[in-house]
């Protein structure tokens, strides 16, 4: 049986994709993880009695942990989620985002490298190693066009330029080195288990509680959604067959400006729990979702607009997503209002959607 270790699978995307390679392949599934603020083992809660599921807690940063996870499990595939990924917490802080996006990523490459060395011809050609970064190392574009795997790298915050250089380094590592390496590229993801940090389900829980959201500037910022589970499915295919030494942006057209988003989760709230019978709205006298709306201070360097060329994964591999964002923006709203426990426990009094990003005075 194959063994594929997933880094950061307690995570957002990894969780997602855990519970996808479970259902659709026959590979052991062990997650490396190393239990973060973003990443909580409540998220794979749900395959833990799945025998070919096992959990290890590590950081990708240290070349100890790493070096023994491989020697004990012996892995066929490794995809790497694991990363600092919040764009504001960037600005506030970048020490971590070097450490986990860069220095984590030399050391998972350079254990790979050593770990290949060691395998028999037929199995270095079953090795695999998947790299998942974002479209935000391709900076930020103008009213048209679209990123493409060709697009030079132009990164704007801290968190871009840490994982431009992490695919920097994967690539390095399959040209000198020949691991088996590839890169996918994503646009905004959301779906189930993404922590309140982020955009759409701090928005939407901030609605159902009766907390205004904010908005960040006109709101008028454009980005590509992609539904996390389609994602998960984009991978899986790289991952079966793709090309190492390639690299495949997967994005779900589905562009939308911050307002639009934001109307989007209102009109899906309304559907769900409609205003007028939602205690909390009524209490304060607000009759409709879209009241709560609060444009804020813009963050420093936010690109203006990010949209995927995904044509050649489409082409190539076979990929379309199962999902438009109204669809996915429905089951993302009755999936947060059904796991309010989930949104408790991973918030822990660690957060609380206070607002990020804003500390460039060096204090």
């Amino acid at each position: 049986m194959d063994t594929m270790i997933v880094t950061g699978g307690a995570g957002f995307i990894g969780t997602n994709f855990v519970r996808h390679a479970l259902a659709h392949t026959e590979c052991r599934v062990v997650v490396f993880d190393k239990l973060t603020y973003a990443g909580n083992l409540c998220s794979l809660a749900e395959v833990n009695d799945d025998s070919r599921y096992a959990f290890v807690e590590g950081d990708i940063a240290d070349r100890e942990t790493v070096e023994r996870l491989f020697r004990e499990h012996r892995p066929t595939r490794v995809v790497n989620f694991a990363a600092e990924t919040h764009v504001d917490r960037s600005i506030d802080d970048p020490r971590p985002f070097v450490f986990s996006n860069l220095v984590g990523v030399y050391e998972l490459l350079e254990t790979s490298r050593r770990f290949l060395a060691e395998l028999d011809e037929a199995a270095r050609e079953r090795f695999r190693f998947l790299h998942v970064s974002t479209d935000e190392v391709y900076g930020s574009l103008g009213p048209q066009g679209l990123f493409s795997e060709t697009t030079p790298y132009a990164p704007n915050s801290p968190y871009a330029a840490t994982k431009a250089g992490a695919d920097h380094l994967v690539r390095a590592y399959f040209k000198t080195y020949g691991v088996p390496a590839l890169i996918t590229n994503c646009s905004n993801n959301y779906g189930p288990f993404q922590y309140p940090e982020k955009f759409i389900p701090l928005a939407l829980l901030n609605l159902a509680e009766g907390k205004t959201v904010p908005i960040y500037g006109d709101g008028s910022n454009v980005r590509d959604w992609l539904y996390v589970e389609d994602h998960c499915a984009g991978i899986q295919l790289a991952l079966e067959r793709g090309k190492p030494g390639e690299k495949y942006n997967i994005g779900g057209s589905n562009e939308h400006t911050n307002l639009e988003v934001i109307d989007h989760v209102c009109a899906a709230l309304e559907a769900i729990l409609p205003a007028s019978e939602n205690p909390v709205l009524v209490k304060q006298g607000i009759a409709a979702y879209s009241f709560l709306k609060k444009f804020v201070q813009d963050r420093p360097a936010h690109d203006k607009r990010y949209a995927i060329d995904a044509s050649k994964i489409r082409r190539e591999l076979g990929w379309t997503p199962a999902h438009d964002f109204a669809s996915g923006i429905e089951r993302t709203v009755r999936w947060y209002l059904e796991h309010r426990d989930w949104c408790e426990e991973v918030q822990s009094g660690k957060y609380r959607r206070e607002r990020l990003g804003l500390k460039t005075d060096g204090r």
